[in-house]
């Protein structure tokens, strides 16, 4: 019986299609010169600028992009979040010198599925691309740290949130309650629930968790 391939056959895999916006030109060969032997990738759009970018994505529907966060005209941040909105399926790799705890936040904030310092190895960018291709999370071990400290951050429900910054403003159980149209007795349960949640059980604590996370 005949059949349409044979096992001998090779399968043609699409590759990831990739934009790289960065407004150095010796940036871009640079890594266009590294991804021309990786197969599974491909550079198919540059950009010199976030609006550029934007085109580019419009353009070409790329699955990823690469991009670097200080671009004239609409930077690579903003257009990040522009993208998150417009384009959505479109996976973002920020690619930077940044080594900055406020950048790396803002990139995650922007909706970036990966954040990578422009000295780290090849080898590394590469598996980048592919990690968010295939719907997960890259971040280099500093914006690791602050993805984790986000998500710490929001194991406190909105109402919890509320009512811890409203205990460190010094309102009692029954105020909170007259003030939500609740009863004390559920004010009591919220309370308890962030005291197990944060892991303590003092005002003490309550303070410590809220600078950690910037609530005060």
């Amino acid at each position: 019986m005949n059949s349409s391939f044979t096992a001998t056959e090779s399968i043609d895999i699409n590759p990831i299609t990739v934009v790289l916006a960065d407004d150095h030109p010796l940036v871009q060969d640079g890594i266009r010169t590294r991804f021309e032997e990786i197969e599974d990738i491909n550079v198919i759009g540059v950009a010199n600028n976030g609006q550029e970018l934007l085109d580019q994505a419009e353009a070409l529907n790329p699955d990823v992009i690469i991009a670097d966060i200080s671009m004239p005209v609409i930077n690579g941040l903003e257009a990040t979040r522009k993208l998150s909105q417009s384009h959505p399926h479109i996976k973002v790799l920020i690619l930077t010198m940044h080594d900055n705890k406020e950048y790396m936040q803002n990139a995650i904030d922007s909706g970036a599925q990966g954040y990578i310092l422009k000295d780290q190895p090849a080898a590394e960018m590469i598996e980048a691309v592919r990690s968010i291709y295939n719907g997960k999370k890259h971040f280099c071990s500093s914006a690791s740290d602050v993805a984790n400290s986000k998500k710490d951050a929001n194991k406190l429900t909105k109402r919890e949130q509320l009512i811890l910054v409203e205990l460190l403003d010094g309102l009692n159980n029954k105020r909170i309650a007259e003030k939500h149209s609740i009863s004390v007795r559920t004010v009591e349960c919220h309370r308890g629930n962030i005291y197990r949640k944060i892991e303590s059980h003092s005002i003490s604590g309550l303070i410590r968790y809220a600078k950690k996370y910037g609530y005060v």
